[in-house]
């Protein structure tokens, strides 16, 4: 079983707290479309992320956490896991408009018809904890009369006509991997063929470059920048929903320290959770040790708290936040992640994915 779900009973979130999220996961979207923004990004932009492609990347995670003041967005992430649930099952949904027909369906046509030959992508891919999921999908896209490898990146060779495996060309790469710029020396290859426009990739990086990198965060929070690019009440829309974001470098040394308890401190080129510090728990050696450069700060927004009923019928005390699966505007599927201790982790027993419903 790949996702550890912790309840079968959904945990509800109000219709106000569904529309605020799903409204702003569609408004930043459309930041990838407006001329303004794009000007103000370009010069800074990866060359792999300045490849444009007019196919929304698969399966964009909005997380969330809910607050007395509404929704907060955590994260953005470019290659979401956690629908599979093991034992052939996927994430119950909620029956609401916003979400047509069935799960698996949705999850097929994102993608391309034309996409006929498809690899699943990660680093040391048998070794991962989702490689049951990335299994999964590729039984559904199989289902759908797709030719489908899950590999890991040294399994495609460069031709001349693209990348193959086993004397089969692909198509696509459904990226699970998280270098999303294609960096690596073990994905140059793969950076090659995209730069030839010898293979699609999905996510893509320019949807990471302009949605999911933690540094457009500080840029919707520069003074002005959003301004320059959307209408006033844009701006604010999407600066209510993010928490105030700021690289370490631009800040106060001595200050962003003493309200450090107010902060979290991530690294921005990272995925997830990972290397994130909690300001409160942050001693000054460790501070100090801070890659100010690649440091980004953001204001502390607890997670929401909900009692979960368990596989054993017990309700346990424990923390919340909210993904959103997106598809470019439309909305894919939703999923909750409830835990406990400080940062998102599933190692505690009894943590792990809730289905959501929605409430009037």
């Amino acid at each position: 079983m790949t996702t550890s779900l912790a309840s079968e009973i959904p945990v509800s979130v109000s219709r106000y707290e569904f529309d605020t999220m799903l409204s702003f996961s569609r408004t930043v979207f459309r930041l990838k479309d407006n001329a303004a923004y794009l000007s103000r990004l370009s010069e800074r932009l990866p060359h792999t992320a300045q490849i444009q492609s007019e196919w929304p990347s698969v399966l964009m995670g909005f997380d969330f956490h809910l607050t007395p003041d509404g929704p907060k967005l955590i994260e953005i992430n470019n290659n979401a896991g956690g629908l599979y649930i093991g034992e052939g099952r996927w994430m119950p949904q909620p029956d609401i408009p916003e979400l047509y027909g069935h799960l698996e369906p949705r999850l097929v046509e994102m993608f391309r018809a034309e996409w006929a030959t498809i690899a699943i992508m990660d680093e040391n891919v048998t070794g991962q904890f989702m490689y049951p999921e990335m299994l999964a999908y590729a039984d559904l896209l199989r289902k759908d009369g797709r030719q489908v490898f899950v590999i890991s990146p040294e399994q495609l060779q460069l031709r001349d006509d693209g990348l193959v495996y086993d004397g089969v060309r692909v198509d696509v790469i459904y990226n699970r991997h998280t270098d999303f710029y294609l960096e690596g020396d073990d994905v140059a290859h793969i950076r090659r063929a995209y730069e030839r426009g010898l293979v699609a990739i999905n996510p893509h990086p320019r949807s990471y470059a302009l949605i999911g990198d933690k540094s457009r965060m500080v840029d919707w929070w520069r003074e002005g920048l959003l301004e320059q690019c959307v209408d006033q009440d844009v701006a604010e829309q999407i600066r209510s929903v993010t928490p105030e974001t700021h690289q370490l470098s631009e800040l106060d040394a001595d200050k962003a320290w003493s309200d450090r308890k107010h902060w979290v401190f991530k690294p921005a080129a990272r995925h997830g959770g990972k290397g994130v510090l909690l300001g409160k728990a942050m001693s000054r050696k460790r501070y100090n040790a801070l890659d100010i450069a690649d440091t980004i700060v953001q204001r502390m927004i607890p997670a929401s708290e909900v009692d979960v009923e368990g596989t054993n019928g017990e309700k346990n005390r424990m923390k919340l936040d909210i993904r959103l699966y997106m598809h470019g505007e439309k909305l894919i599927a939703l999923a909750g992640r409830v835990w406990l201790g400080q940062v998102t982790n599933f190692r505690q027993a009894g943590s792990g994915w809730v289905p959501i419903g929605i409430t009037a």
